[in-house]
């Protein structure tokens, strides 16, 4: 469900969100902000969801041997 909310918030904060989410999106670009920091078991359930994912796991895992390979070359 849903509920509105009203907040007052800083003029250039409020142009400076039109000018890069958009009018319409804001709602949706701060509770995306919001999400993690304030519903319980969020971050639990994103990362589960990250590390079910093979292709990325395999992409992160690439993405570290090269790096710890660049760090010893540079020794």
């Amino acid at each position: 469900m849903n509920r509105k909310l009203t907040i007052s918030i800083d003029e250039a904060v409020y142009v400076g969100l039109l000018a890069t989410v958009g009018r319409g999106r804001i709602g949706a670009f701060l509770e995306g902000l919001a999400r993690p920091l304030v519903v319980p078991g969020h971050l639990d359930a994103a990362y589960s969801e990250m590390a079910a994912d093979a292709g990325r796991e395999q992409a992160a895992e690439e993405w570290t041997e090269a790096l710890l390979s660049d760090s010893h070359a540079a020794w």
